[in-house]
């Protein structure tokens, strides 16, 4: 089981927000996941980022890769 943090979108359309998700790579973006460990508005200036540094350092040390995108908000957060 490739387990991935990803990004989900939520909102309207036109007004994207996101939260930030530990799920299986094999579910669809917007589908079932494990666990949610933050949220993500890049709507606000400066963007709002708010993610549960344990949780996410806990799933990145067993084994879950974060994508691109997570990985800088990860480093934005200073949690990786």
């Amino acid at each position: 089981m490739a387990v991935k943090i990803r990004l989900k979108r939520m909102g309207a359309k036109k007004s994207p927000f996101y939260r930030v998700v530990v799920a299986d790579g094999r579910y669809p973006r917007d589908g079932r996941f494990i666990e949610e460990i933050g949220t993500y508005n890049p709507l606000k200036d400066p963007a709002e980022i708010n993610i549960n540094a344990e949780a996410a350092q806990k799933w990145i040390k067993n084994g879950a890769q974060p994508t691109d995108t997570v990985r800088d908000l990860l480093k934005k957060s200073n949690i990786l």
